[in-house]
Order: structure tokens, then C-alpha cells, then sequence
């Protein structure tokens, strides 16, 4: 039996990777090509998008294809797993004549750091996909990939042109929601940092509600909840965010951000109305 492996991070997959995976089933006489995303890749120390959405938009793009599985074997080890290993993994549940390792032009150079390279290469070939007019020497099989694009390219600058078709409104979507949290941990930090009292974040984004999140702080005063408006609206600015609306008094200032709405509550007033308990049953389905 012939098989060959793609694996890689996917974070997230990318026209790139879709044009790898239709040249290797047209030009590799296979049984079956693996499809596998690391849970971390060895060479770095965190990925952008967590295993298991990048696992599912694996398999959405690719899972309906013949000769094609999705195998889950490095995410379920719940850590960085050295190819090596995953390689021997297929080797112990299937008879293998040949093995076919689909990696990218620019892992050629440091290959040799890769664990237990050289026992690595005795039981696979290397089918190296070009890229950006990297030499490829004449011994290794080719495929002639013409896409010019990076996942880390992609996560710097989000163009869904390099985004399959299959998948660009799930990426979006999960871009939408990571930037989101991180303007909501950024809203939560400066809150903490400016004496803001039992900050509460409220996920409401599975529910038919007129915000994503809402944000709940205590403040001190009337003039502690306008220094923190001010705050909010300096820090956020550079980040592209804007306030839809903003109503303010002493007690209570409401501000609108479409997906985030923040609350800035006196004490009195924070137990008076009880947001929480509001919102909490209106998670539970409560009238």
C-alpha cells in the first residue's frame, strides 16, 4: 500500500494548502493521503487558532474528498508530536510499501533538525510542494504549487481571498469572535488597572441579545465613571473601535460598541438593577 502525509499547523488552511492537496492526489499514485494537523507545531511555542477548530475546518474543506482522511492522532496527544512519530503511527496500522512525506519548499533547510532526521528519511520519501523559487534538489519529487501565501501571512493580514471558499465564513467568524476577546481582555485590563471594582464579563454570543458581550464594572464615583469613558475611549481608538452611543450619568453610563456593551455602575445602582441575574436568566431561558 502506498499512502502519503500533509501535516502542518493549518492555523488557519489556506488556498495554499488546497492546491498542495489537489496536485498530491493527482500526481502521487496513493492509496490514501493523511491529512494531519499538529496540535503545536515543535518549532514554535503557541498556535493562533485552538487544535480543534483547525481540526474541523480540515475537515470540512477536505474530509468528503476520495482517497482523503483527516486523522486527529497529534491532537490527541495533547502536545507537540515530532513527525517521526506520526510516521510511525501509520506505519503501525497499515501495511506500507511506500510513504510519501508532502512537506513545504522552505522546511528544506533546516530538515536536518528535525528528531531522528536521519531515521526519518529511510522510511519516507520527501515530496517537497515549490515555494517562493526555492531551490529543490533533482533527487526530490516536486509538486508545483503556483499559490503564494502563508498561514502566518494570512493571520497578519486577514484577506479572505487566500481563504477557500469552503471555509472563508467560519474564518471569519472565528477572526471576528478572537478579535473580540482580545478588545474585551484589553476593556477588562484598563478597567482593573483604573481602581474599577468586580468587573464582570458576560458572554452573551449564543443568545438573541443586542450584544456579543457585556462588560459590568463598579465605580467609585460619578467622576471615577467619566475618567474611565475617557480611558476607554483613548485606548480603544488606535484599535479601530468606535462607540455607537454612549449614555452617562453618575450613577450609570451605557456604552455601545455593537458587539460589546459596557456597564459602569455605582454600587448602589449595580445592586438596585442586577444586570447579572437579568442576563443570566436570559442564558437559561428564563422570561
Amino acid at each position: 500500500m502506498d499512502i502519503a502525509l500533509f501535516g502542518g499547523s493549518f492555523d488557519p488552511p489556506h488556498i495554499g494548502h488546497e492546491e498542495i492537496v489537489r496536485l498530491a492526489l493527482k500526481n502521487l499514485d496513493i492509496y490514501k493521503l493523511f491529512i494531519m494537523p499538529t496540535f503545536l507545531n515543535p518549532f514554535k511555542n503557541e498556535y493562533f487558532l485552538e487544535p480543534n477548530l483547525r481540526l474541523n475546518l480540515c475537515k470540512k474543506l477536505w474530509q468528503n474528498l476520495n482517497k482523503v482522511e483527516i486523522c486527529d492522532y497529534e491532537i490527541l496527544q495533547n502536545r507537540p508530536v515530532p513527525t517521526i512519530e506520526s510516521v510511525k503511527f501509520l506505519y503501525s496500522k497499515f501495511n506500507i510499501k511506500n510513504f510519501y512525506l508532502i512537506i513545504g519548499a522552505d522546511n528544506l533547510n533546516n530538515l536536518y533538525k528535525w528528531y531522528e532526521f536521519n531515521e526519518l528519511k529511510k522510511i519516507v520519501k520527501f515530496v517537497v510542494a515549490t515555494r517562493n523559487d526555492i531551490k529543490i534538489p533533482s533527487n526530490l519529487q516536486k509538486l508545483n504549487l503556483n499559490v503564494k501565501i502563508s498561514s502566518s501571512n494570512l493571520r497578519k493580514n486577514l484577506d479572505l481571498n487566500f481563504v477557500p471558499d469552503l471555509i472563508k465564513d467560519d474564518v471569519f467568524k472565528i477572526y471576528k469572535r478572537i478579535n473580540m476577546e482580545k478588545i474585551i481582555k484589553k476593556i477588562a485590563t484598563l478597567l482593573d488597572e483604573k481602581k474599577a471594582e468586580n468587573i464582570e464579563i458576560i458572554d452573551m454570543s449564543d443568545k438573541d441579545y443586542i450584544a456579543k458581550f457585556v462588560v459590568i464594572a463598579t465605580t467609585l464615583t460619578g467622576k471615577h465613571s467619566a475618567s474611565l469613558l475617557d480611558e476607554l475611549s483613548t485606548t480603544l481608538k488606535p484599535m479601530g473601535e468606535k462607540f455607537l452611543n454612549v449614555e452617562t450619568s453618575d450613577e450609570w453610563s451605557v456604552i455601545d460598541m455593537g458587539d460589546i456593551l459596557i456597564h459602569l455602575m455605582s454600587e448602589k445602582y449595580r445592586a438596585k438593577y442586577n444586570i447579572e441575574e437579568f442576563l443570566d436568566k436570559l442564558k437559561k431561558g428564563e422570561n
